[in-house]
């Protein structure tokens, strides 16, 4: 494979361009980073800081070779939500949970080191990963909808700011050129932010008693200091949230897929799958055990080298480096959590719905083909679940609802529902 990049992936630049491009960087993944903590009630300051841990840790994983960085991940929102619910607002099962998906990237890294990726293909076709994804965006449609304040009692201002946010997110998308075509999240963050406090939305306060620096919000799974302390639960929330892991695995390659393409190498084979998943998984572990989110490698990650041609993970450290300055900045972090309600809800139901639509993308670009009715059965049973509700108690210890119930389902039907004897061939000649 040829690249046409200005800078490879061991190149270093120069100081200043170093910099420049490190912001360029940070930039890019910034809205959709501090997006999912504010959706999830997570520290803003502990998912900055937890993104340039976790991407300087992916890097010392990889030798260097792979320019990814670590963001928050969307795929795990409803999942931690309804474990935080579910304990009534604590965040131990969600931790706990996070920890351990953190563990089962380790695990399949490790299988995949032994015996390859191929049964990766075998359990998670696109026929089971297009209907999950689908899943998680639209479970979370009525969390958008009442961010953005379309109720029945609802209030025009909060209304006029998510139409407004979504709009200009939605044009930023289709419209824009160059690097602002990348951070349309951010655009519109920015823009909603503004004519919110012209409407008197914004209240302040909260960066007017912030000081300049403070550590992050740490939450530990022990007494330390004055951090918020939360303990190792292994219950039914905590179980429920594991099957998301399969999803984001399969994303994980997807998007090492793509970068390879863009930088002219085959990252699956050097440094290898086994490395790169090693890498992202401990960067969630850590992120978990401090508090944070899960990290996952992003999308707009491959569009800024797409658009920029710099692959270097020099740039990448750098951008990392500068998220952990910021997330110790404590003003910053005030600032981003005086963001109103409505900005997130018109920023969601785009994002909500983006989710969603990479689902059916998926089945779309692998062609997966609905006029079998083996096809048909598995995304509708995928959806019906998933959507509509449905919970599977499993004794004492475990209880599948939503997106792991789906998942699972998912999974069962197409290793038990026959196939036809072209696509038994065609998997046989991949």
């Amino acid at each position: 494979m040829k690249s046409n990049l200005l800078l490879e992936v061991h190149e270093k630049p120069k100081k200043l361009q170093w910099a420049l491009l490190s912001f360029q960087h940070v930039f890019a993944m910034f809205g959709a980073t501090i997006l999912v903590p504010i959706i999830t009630g997570f520290p803003i300051s502990v998912a900055l800081f937890a993104s340039g841990i976790g991407t300087l840790i992916y890097i010392l994983c990889t030798k260097g070779k792979v320019p990814v960085y670590l963001g928050s991940s969307f795929a795990y929102i409803t999942a931690v939500q309804m474990a935080v619910a579910a304990m009534s607002g604590d965040i131990s099962a969600a931790q706990t949970g996070l920890i351990l998906i953190g563990c089962i990237y380790v695990v399949v890294a490790l299988i995949v080191k032994f015996i390859g990726k191929n049964w990766i293909d075998v359990i998670l076709p696109p026929i089971v990963i297009g209907p999950m994804i689908a899943v998680i965006g639209l479970g979370l449609a009525s969390n958008a909808v009442n961010n953005a304040g379309f109720a029945a009692d609802g209030d025009w201002k909060s209304m006029l700011v998510a139409i407004f946010t979504f709009l200009v997110a939605a044009f930023v998308s289709t419209k824009a050129k160059g690097f602002f075509k990348i951070i349309p999240f951010l655009i519109a963050i920015l823009c909603g932010y503004v004519l919110s406090i012209c409407l008197g939305l914004v209240d302040f306060t909260p960066v007017m008693e912030a000081d300049w620096f403070s550590l992050p919000a740490f939450a530990f799974p022990f007494a330390l200091g004055n951090f918020t302390q939360y303990k190792l639960y292994f219950g039914p929330e905590t179980l429920a949230i594991l099957p998301v892991a399969f999803v984001t695995i399969s994303e994980h390659i997807g998007d090492h897929t793509v970068l390879s393409k863009i930088c002219g190498k085959n990252f699956l084979k050097d440094p290898g799958l086994d490395k790169t998943l090693m890498g992202d998984g401990i960067a969630t572990a850590v992120s978990a055990f401090i508090g944070g989110p899960a990290n996952t490698t992003y999308g707009e990650n491959t569009g800024v080298i797409g658009m920029t041609k710099v692959a270097s993970v020099y740039v990448t450290a750098g951008a990392a480096l500068i998220a952990i300055i910021l997330a110790c900045i404590g003003k910053v972090s005030a600032l981003i959590s005086t963001i109103p309600n409505p900005v997130l809800g018109g920023m969601s139901i785009l994002l909500y719905g983006v989710i969603a639509s990479n689902g059916l993308r998926v089945l779309i670009d692998q062609r997966v083909d609905f006029s079998k009715q083996r096809n048909l059965i598995i995304a509708s049973a995928m959806l019906v679940i998933g959507l509509g509700g449905a919970v599977l108690p499993l004794g004492n210890l475990v209880t599948l609802s939503g997106t792991a119930l789906s998942a699972l389902v998912g999974v069962i039907l197409n290793l038990l529902l026959p196939k036809d004897k072209k696509e038994e061939a065609q998997e046989e000649n991949k």
